[in-house]
């Protein structure tokens, strides 16, 4: 196991528990004390993490998995959902982006598809960029920019460390002023009643201002997080016109979300 193999399942483990203990640590990964030890101090460093005599425990109150130890998780799932989505964005829309692992995916496919540029229907003008993406993330603005073909629009606003994610007045500032032909949202829980939620209410904001800005909304998460609800509620499931996920999803899940008017596309 590399080491940022290790950090991601230490972080997991702490985010589940709060706690963790170098011996129970050293056990679950099948490696030595000493190099959960060094692990644990590494991660302190970074302020991810407090140490304790004996182990460690969460940073702050309020403690959330930073978005590079996300990514390598359900990564298969979360192309494949990414690449699905791709295809359903036409050239020359408009296309809003939220911030997380999936969201970030999604963008890497649209690079990809548009990688050659605006393909015209026959006898239209040639005239704009290919691809229009609006986006509060930041990881997601930097991957975006070098690409010539894609025209990116970045908000304003305090960025959120965990997850590159600008929020603020700033940023409605600027999402009250856009038209989107179709938002793409990633999301930390989705349930049948309550809707999709987010672990901050911040983010949870900006993603529901994302959702009354477009046209269409399409919301992209792995299966692990159906049933499942986070803190801060971003918009009901009346406002979401398609939901993709892999097919781990559970059939009853999917007939309720369908009853409740939301498409579903497994992937």
């Amino acid at each position: 196991m590399s080491k940022h193999e290790r950090w991601n399942t230490l972080l997991e483990l702490l985010a589940a528990s709060g706690k963790l203990e170098v011996e129970e640590a050293a056990t679950a990964l099948d490696v030595s004390a000493a190099t959960i030890r060094r692990d644990l101090d590494e991660l302190a460093e970074q302020q991810l993490l407090v140490r304790t005599r004996g182990g460690a425990v969460v940073h702050g109150v309020s403690y959330e998995l930073p978005l590079r130890y996300k990514s390598t998780r359900h990564a298969p799932e979360k192309r494949r959902i990414a690449e699905a989505v791709a295809d359903l964005v036409a050239p020359g829309d408009v296309v809003g982006l939220n911030g997380g692992t999936t969201t970030t995916e999604v963008a890497r496919a649209l690079a990809l598809r548009f990688a050659s540029g605006r393909t015209e229907a026959p006898g239209a003008a040639a005239a704009g960029p290919a691809l229009t993406v609006v986006t509060n993330a930041l990881n997601i603005a930097g991957e975006l920019a070098v690409r010539p073909q894609i025209k990116i629009v970045t908000t304003g606003g305090v960025a959120r460390p965990q997850t590159y994610e600008l929020v603020g007045p700033l940023t409605v500032g600027v999402l009250n002023e856009v038209v989107l032909d179709v938002v793409v949202l990633g999301v930390d829980g989705v349930d049948p009643e309550l809707g999709v939620m987010a672990h901050q209410e911040d983010e949870a904001s900006i993603s529901r201002l994302f959702a009354e800005r477009a046209s269409r909304v399409v919301v992209v998460t792995d299966s692990s997080k159906m049933g499942r609800r986070a803190f801060a509620r971003i918009c009901g499931l009346d406002r979401i016109d398609l939901l993709v996920t892999d097919t781990g999803i559970a059939p009853e899940t999917v007939a309720q979300l369908t009853e409740a008017g939301v498409k579903v596309l497994t992937v």
